[in-house]
């Protein structure tokens, strides 16, 4: 499947997806958020064909199809990408891997125990390392390893090229326990993440100087410490290979051999037809022709039912058989090769559908979800209340079913941004901004000052043209009225209605101060362990009279905007802060569509494809299309009320489009119009959503054990420079809160973890009532795996155990022989 919608290599990333719209903050609702995991609905299985490890075979060869080669073997390098975490995985130690659930379980391989041991005065936790474990030269794993990796990341030498740093600028000291077995780490802060620290782990040969951390783990990694080792990389055949570690202290890998092959989401069908690759994530019309493959295998020879000329009719049949023998020799040679290009077309479908029997398709939920982003920079969505008006536009049951019901898969849509369905600190926080209600959308928007007849409305004018000027004006709009009843009795209706949706808009305002209070009720018992100084800011950082909640919004100050084009033509894209584990961020995420910008900085023409909003892409001829009025499209000064909307145009990103699609028509009912933007995969993340050339875009956040760190970069507060330019961190919705920011910071701080994902469960709420990101559903996870390989698919929110993936043995796999011994 292609992962085209996830953030990558943009500079500190957290573990990959997602992205929908922003919007800024009044807190309407609250108290709809669930208070107990108790609520918490079971996530859907991984899907790996369980096997236990007797019953697979010692040997063999897996080729696993990745997007493209990794861009560096170093995970915390800004550009490590989805390739880079899946070699890593395979090669380096891993200190708590996520478990079924989505939690950080200690691994056996590597700890005896690791816990804390000291909490005053400081914070002390005591590592014990498995006592065989080893790097491949043959040394210790140990303290010293623990500290080169600790320096490098901590942020204070600038010669280290490190992409984020998260957790590690906390830690005050690292000391040898009581033996070189044991590992004594001590905070200058609390830090309730602690276990997502030194994973992977990389030895002190790279991590103990700026040149072996800045270019020697770039293309290799000569010392490793994994059930595998790097066998060799060849950029000719697109391929990475690892070998069995013959050092490895744990459960010996079944493999003989894993070799990650580069292999484009586009060509994967082909791939697996002609044994290139025996695993690799497909989309659904590849996991449809398998599906159908199984099905047709007891066929007894018939035709296929579908594929080329599937569709041809008994009559056209007939009728090109009867060209092809008839008496017009010009005719019938065109009509002989037309049929014969046809039957090559059939035979080589057949062939494929033949070859597609061998594979089973392995489903479960991805762990990463798909967002709406709002881009609240600048334009109607820098209005809270224009995103609250988008939000509660959409049906996200519809748009969850749209993509998950075909797969069999529960179409739900999720209800937080911080966890994932079945991980222990999920819970539905999208209350805060209430239910799908159009009629409540629609008086947000005229409360925003968007109405029907705005579109058809002359701009207000308070710079230029003298006092009696605008007096004549008025008289011939009075005029123009008197001569034309009918346009004036028009005019009233809209007038009643625009009345009748303030009247809901100023109910709805109501409710947002009532939420402010039921709000502040919930936060108050964490108020009260703040200080009385603490709650004081916090009681006037929520009041309902604030509407902006302490916001920095990209373009309501007088500096132009950081990544504002330049006249050149040239885009200066904004300073980005690093956030975490860019090792974890899938490449082909980067390739998210957006608007591409002209010489002059404008946005350029688009791309002339079907699906946009009407008339946008209008061939030569077609008639001019009607006022936005006429379409019951809103407006306000002269405008009507339109938002450019960036899709990706890649083959793979097909479910995306179609969801864009949905939400453009939902949006339509309401009076708003999209511009739908469809740019190539490639450059649809880097150009536009990291540059903030959008107003709706849709791509997706990976799940996290650490909320508390690695959702902070998403949703922090933007920050202006020194220089003029946002720090935005990866807040591409350029919409944040110093509230929101608190919540994470005391989150990052707490060592209970009850009360950290209460924490967090305030701050999804906050998120959830900006209105800048709109999570939508779990992304669906495809797997087309070779149907006698164990212990690989969709693995859900767990690591692959890579030791254990291999072949089922003779007897497990019912067959008369081993593949590829």
């Amino acid at each position: 499947m292609s992962h085209v919608g996830v953030p990558r290599g943009t500079v500190r990333k957290r573990r990959t997806l997602a992205l929908l719209t922003t919007g800024v903050l009044t807190i309407p609702v609250l108290a709809g958020c669930s208070s107990g995991d108790e609520e918490t609905p079971r996530g859907v299985a991984q899907d790996i064909a369980p096997t236990a490890r007797q019953a697979v075979a010692d040997g063999s060869t897996v080729n696993w199809a990745i997007d493209a080669l990794p861009a560096t073997f170093n995970a915390f390098q800004a550009d490590a990408d989805s390739a880079t975490a899946r070699v890593t995985e395979a090669l380096l130690p891993t200190l708590f891997p996520m478990d079924k659930a989505g939690q950080p379980r200690l691994n056996p391989d590597y700890l005896e125990s690791a816990k804390v041991i000291e909490r005053e005065p400081k914070q002390v936790v005591l590592y014990k390392l498995n006592q065989q474990a080893v790097w491949s030269d043959g040394r210790e794993i140990g303290a010293p390893d623990f500290v080169a990796q600790w320096r490098a990341l901590r942020g204070k030498d600038s010669a280290f090229w490190t992409a984020r740093n998260s957790g590690y600028e906390r830690i005050e000291k690292i000391e040898r326990g009581a033996d070189d077995l044991q590992v004594r780490v001590t905070f200058s802060k609390p830090y309730g993440d602690w276990r997502s620290l030194f994973s992977p782990l990389y030895p002190k040969e790279i991590t103990g100087s700026p040149e072996t951390f800045n270019d020697g783990a770039r293309t290799t990694l000569k010392n490793t410490a994994g059930p595998f080792v790097l066998r060799g990389v060849s950029k000719a055949d697109g391929t990475v290979t690892l070998a069995r570690n013959p050092r490895w202290w744990g459960d010996k890998a079944k493999l003989d051999t894993l070799v990650f092959r580069a292999v484009a989401p586009k060509d994967r069908t082909k791939a697996l037809t002609d044994g290139t690759v025996d695993v690799a994530d497909i989309d659904p019309s590849t996991a449809d022709r398998i599906t159908l493959a199984r099905r047709d295998r007891g066929g007894n020879g018939q035709p296929l039912t579908h594929g080329p000329g599937a569709d041809v009719s008994p009559a056209a049949a007939l009728y090109s058989y009867a060209v092809a023998h008839g008496s017009d020799e010009k005719a019938a040679e065109a009509e002989q090769a037309a049929r014969a290009k046809s039957r090559k077309a059939v035979l080589a479908y057949a062939a494929e559908q033949k070859a597609l029997r061998d594979f089973a398709v392995r489903k479960s939920l991805e762990p990463a979800y798909t967002q709406l982003a709002l881009n609240g920079e600048s334009g109607p969505l820098a209005d809270d209340r224009v995103r609250r008006a988008v939000a509660r536009a959409l049906d996200r049951e519809e748009l969850a079913r749209t993509v998950l019901g075909p797969l069999g898969l529960p179409a739900k849509p999720l209800g937080s941004h911080l966890a994932l369905a079945g991980q222990p600190g999920y819970a539905d926080g999208s209350g805060a901004l209430g239910e799908q209600n159009e009629k409540e959308a629609r008086a947000l928007l005229a409360d925003a000052g968007w109405t029907r007849g705005g579109a058809l409305q002359q701009p207000k004018d308070t710079k230029a043209g003298s006092e009696a000027e605008k007096k004549g004006e008025k008289e011939g709009e009075e005029g123009a009225d008197a001569d034309t009843g009918e346009e004036k009795k028009t005019t009233g209706g809209a007038e009643k209605e625009e009345s009748a949706e303030k009247k809901d808009a100023e109910k709805t305002d109501k409710d947002a101060e009532k939420a402010n209070k039921d709000a502040d009720k919930a936060d108050e018992g964490a108020e009260k362990a703040e200080g009385k100084a603490d709650k004081a800011s916090r009681d006037e950082e929520d009041s309902a009279a604030s509407r902006d909640e302490g916001l920095y919004i990209v373009g309501e100050d007088d500096k132009p905007a950081a990544h504002a084009p330049a006249a050149t033509g040239t885009s200066a894209v904004p300073a980005l802060v690093p956030a975490r584990h860019a090792a974890f961020q899938s490449a082909a995420l980067l390739r998210q569509a957006a608007a591409v910008l002209g010489e002059d900085g404008a946005v350029a023409a688009r791309d002339k494809q079907p699906g946009g909003a009407a008339g946008a892409y209008a061939p030569a001829g077609t008639p001019a299309p009607a006022p936005a009025a006429a379409k019951g499209q809103l407006g306000k000064d002269g405008k009507a009320l339109t938002l450019r909307f960036v899709l990706p145009s890649g083959p793979g990103s097909q479910s995306l489009r179609t969801v864009g699609e949905k939400i453009a028509a939902m949006l339509e009912k309401i009076g708003i119009g999209t511009e739908i933007t469809k740019v190539p995969d490639e450059s649809y993340f880097k150009d536009h959503i990291a540059s903030g050339v959008y107003d709706l875009a849709l791509y997706s956040w990976p799940a996290s054990a650490y909320p508390a760190t690695d959702g902070r970069p998403i949703y922090a507060k933007p920050e202006p420079a020194t220089d003029g330019s946002l720090l935005v961190e990866q807040n591409y919705t350029r919409v944040g809160t110093d509230h929101i920011d608190q919540l994470f910071d005391r989150a990052a701080g707490e060592l209970d973890e009850k009360a950290a994902r209460d924490l967090m469960k305030q701050a999804d709420a906050r998120i959830w009532a900006a209105a800048g990101s709109i999570p939508l559903y779990q992304r669906p996870q495809l797997v087309a795996v070779d149907k006698k390989l164990a212990n690989v698919g969709a693995f859900g929110f767990a690591a692959p155990r890579y030791q254990d993936i291999g072949f089922k043995n003779r007897q497990a796999a019912g067959s008369s022989a081993d593949r590829k011994k």
